[in-house]
């Protein structure tokens, strides 16, 4: 078969229009992307691999947290905010899918007398010693989210007992 000039533009067109116009839907599958990111990284030392943690001043002292996360947004089923007491702004309780609750319970059990930091967006907005193995599937900020944390996550995530914005579909 010969394709003219002109049939050539009009396939190149085509298959211009199918891979940049369906692709992207087929690759998102229906699926909403969070729009923030949640972590929390557990304290190491400073002898560790220097590409692998990062230091940061907690209470007047210099600490190594692993770069890579314990937890992460995808780990977190809700959230309940409350006016901050110990600081700025509020901060959050969150509830963990089943598998992260156990996770932690494991990492905490055995990181005791560590820190743990947590980071909103990119930010570190608290650090918490860890005392004693977490069990129950919650882990909280004490201090440093913002209103427009928690509108964003709003937009992704229920609150925990069904209190406040919905989860938007």
């Amino acid at each position: 078969m010969c394709f003219t000039p002109r049939m050539k533009t009009r396939l190149a067109a085509l298959l211009l229009l199918l891979v940049f116009g369906i692709a992207p839907a087929l690759m998102a599958s229906g699926k909403k992307e969070n729009n923030f990111s949640v972590t929390f990284h557990m304290e190491t030392v400073s002898t560790d691999n220097p590409k692998m943690i990062f230091p940061q001043t907690i209470g007047g002292k210099q600490r190594y947290f692993r770069r890579m996360p314990e937890l992460i947004s995808k780990d977190i089923a809700g959230f309940s905010p409350f006016p901050s007491k110990v600081g700025a702004g509020y901060g959050i309780a969150f509830q963990l899918k089943s598998h992260a609750k156990n996770r932690f319970a494991a990492i905490t059990s055995t990181s005791q007398g560590n820190w743990m930091l947590a980071q909103v967006n990119g930010r570190v907005v608290d650090a918490v010693l860890i005392d004693r193995q977490i069990d129950d599937g919650m882990v909280v900020i004490w201090t440093g989210v913002t209103q427009e944390d928690i509108a964003v996550f709003d937009e992704t995530l229920p609150r925990i007992g069904g209190g406040g914005p919905a989860k938007k579909n």
